[in-house]
């Protein structure tokens, strides 16, 4: 396999299907690598599937998750630039830190045990899940609203009642406890191995208007790595929320990633 070729997987986050990397996937196969944007364990292959059982996902951890992509990546003829949004993005750092990937981008990442701020807006962003402390082994789904706060803030109502509409999906709950849990438990699923100096490059991108994840979380991550020689860079958007990845400017952002991929000769 050339160079050229190299394998990318994507990760999705929360609330929304693996499909809603569709337009990555075509962007990346026409530059010349070898794209996958595999659901999580249970998801089904579609949205409208994966709205009418939402029990197949329910209590999925990060760990599962994450083993879960691991297998796929074991699979494949070279190791991967793992591209994951939301705790996507805190997924594809784990899988990096285990040295399972050539190189990891983290979009609008979850926070890693050990990040410290935690915004109001935050806070009210994931209260749809961890505002019962019953959701934890549940699958919770999100109203047009509550997308609107944490996902549509930064693009106009329509479009985000249009991307509710489209992509979301129930999602286990569990993630969310774990992470909001991460520091106060020694061996926290939401931990990352940071200090890795042979681990491949990483590549944090933050939305400067994200409620769901703070601009502030991102650069508290990048703190987290500042003990690791490898490279570790972030790369901030202005005016965007956490639908950076979906909405009408997902290309700039691909874009950015691919170029960040080409400066490092992946």
């Amino acid at each position: 396999m050339t160079q050229a070729q190299r394998p990318v997987v994507f990760v999705h986050g929360l609330w929304l299907h693996a499909t809603s990397w569709g337009s990555w996937v075509e962007v990346f196969r026409e530059s010349g690598y070898a794209p996958v944007a595999p659901g999580w364990p249970g998801e089904a292959e579609s949205v409208e599937g994966a709205r009418q059982r939402p029990d197949d996902v329910a209590g999925l951890g990060i760990d599962d998750v994450t083993e879960h992509y691991a297998s796929i990546i074991d699979a494949l003829p070279e190791a991967p630039v793992l591209i994951g949004h939301s705790f996507g993005g805190l997924i594809a750092e784990k899988l990096l830190g285990q040295g399972k990937a050539a190189a990891a981008v983290a979009i609008d990442p979850a926070q890693i045990k050990g990040v410290l701020p935690l915004p109001l807006a935050q806070l009210r962003a994931g209260l749809p899940a961890l505002g019962n402390p019953t959701n934890r082994n549940k699958a919770v789904s999100l109203t047009a609203k509550e997308f609107r706060f944490g996902f549509g803030n930064a693009v106009s109502e329509e479009e985000s009642d249009a991307l509710f509409e489209r992509w979301t999906i129930p999602s286990p709950a569990k993630p969310l406890f774990q992470a909001a849990a991460a520091n106060f438990s020694l061996h926290s699923e939401a931990a990352v191995d940071t200090d890795n100096n042979t681990r491949g490059p990483l590549l944090l991108i933050s939305g400067l208007e994200d409620h769901t994840v703070p601009d502030v979380v991102t650069r508290s991550t990048l703190k987290q790595y500042r003990k690791s020689t490898a490279i570790t860079e972030i790369r901030q958007f202005e005016g965007r929320g956490h639908s950076l990845t979906i909405d009408s400017g997902w290309g700039e952002v691909a874009k950015a990633v691919l170029g960040w991929l080409d400066e490092h000769g992946l």
